[in-house]
């Protein structure tokens, strides 16, 4: 009997890490930390970009309502002041939950946006945003707004600016934050496939250097914290 246990939870095991064999080689040849959770309905991959900076890939269902199946999320805890919020968001994405805010908020029932809807959608009415002229060639697809305006300029200036504008856009939700000290990506992702999850770690790492840097051009050296582990 002890052998048939053993033997059908060696079956389950093997059947289930299968199933994320191409992403886990792709993670193992890189060196990264990689393990299959919640019933075979997700993973997580754990690295470093450049061997200092942690970082944390998390593929599974959506964890916001605007997304629909599976979500690709990043994190990663960049020393930001922890004060500092910022937000930048696909277009189309905006347009959508504004018209949401102002249906539930505006012709509802309630009077004011409480602390349940999620941050996305406070910070859409509460910070101040960047031009179309301060976007520059992102004011097509994207919407970016803070509460710290001239770190946000710096932040999409040069590099940043330039793997946004690449990206895939379409309907695609996708949002880029801060918040916290750390910064988290989220974007819509059916299938888990190799090349994309390369693509968007590719523009976070992006992301996560060019916050460090407008981060010390904007607030100071003294102000950025070291490196932490990205909390789960």
């Amino acid at each position: 009997m002890l052998e048939g246990l053993k033997r059908l939870f060696t079956s389950r095991s093997s059947s289930g890490s299968r199933r994320w064999d191409a992403v886990s080689t792709w993670a193992e040849t890189r060196q990264w930390a990689f393990r299959g959770v919640r019933d075979h309905d997700g993973f997580v991959v754990e690295g470093r970009f450049r061997g200092k900076r942690p970082w944390r890939l998390e593929w599974g269902p959506s964890q916001r309502p605007y997304i629909v199946g599976a979500e690709l999320r990043l994190r990663s805890e960049c020393g930001l002041p922890p004060d500092l919020q910022a937000l930048v968001m696909g277009r189309e994405l905006q347009q959508r939950l504004e018209k949401q805010v102002f249906d539930q908020y505006v012709e509802g029932v309630q009077t004011r946006i409480d602390d349940q809807t999620p941050p996305e959608m406070r910070w859409l009415v509460m910070f101040p945003r960047l031009t179309g002229l301060e976007l520059g060639d992102l004011r097509e697809h994207y919407v970016a707004m803070a509460s710290a305006k001239p770190w946000l300029m710096q932040w999409l200036a040069g590099p940043l600016g330039e793997r946004l504008a690449a990206a895939p856009g379409g309907d695609t939700p996708f949002v880029l934050m801060a918040a916290r000290g750390r910064l988290t990506l989220r974007v819509a992702q059916p299938d888990p496939d190799n090349a994309a999850l390369e693509a968007w770690l590719a523009l976070f790492e992006v992301a996560v250097h060019e916050a460090q840097r407008a981060g010390v051009e904007i607030f100071g050296a003294e102000a950025m914290a070291a490196p932490r582990p990205p909390q789960a």
